[in-house]
């Protein structure tokens, strides 16, 4: 099955990821959420991940010693554009026989909706 990236927004900023340019690019954080699901249907799910800098990174560890690392990417500095095509890249690598195969291997990346859902 092949999937593909269907949105991508900021859960922080108001202005769209493509519009956006921080003050200081070598020291971003934001919550963003990719909307992904399969190329030949019209659904996708949610995927959210912190994309980050080194800087913005060695600022958190300042005020919180400990920090996990799932869900994030990190970037030398922000760039919409590289975001995005690193972003792509591995979606396609995640194409598997089915939408939940796929899906799990997407939620290593990220924190997926329905990770650890059980109905």
């Amino acid at each position: 099955m092949n999937i593909e990236l269907k949105g991508l927004r900021s859960l922080e900023l108001e202005d769209s990821l493509i519009n956006y340019w921080p003050t200081d690019p070598v020291n971003f954080g934001c919550w963003v959420r990719a909307m992904i699901g399969p190329n030949d249907e019209d659904g996708a799910e949610a995927f959210d991940m912190l994309v980050c800098t080194p800087t913005w990174l060695q600022n958190e560890l300042a005020s919180n010693k400990t920090l996990s690392g799932k869900g994030m990417i990190i970037v030398e500095e922000y760039d919409y554009d590289e975001i995005l095509s690193y972003l792509e890249e591995q979606i396609v690598a995640c194409n598997d026989s089915d939408w939940s195969k796929a899906a799990i291997k997407l939620s290593r990346l990220s924190f997926w909706e329905y990770e650890d859902y059980h109905p």
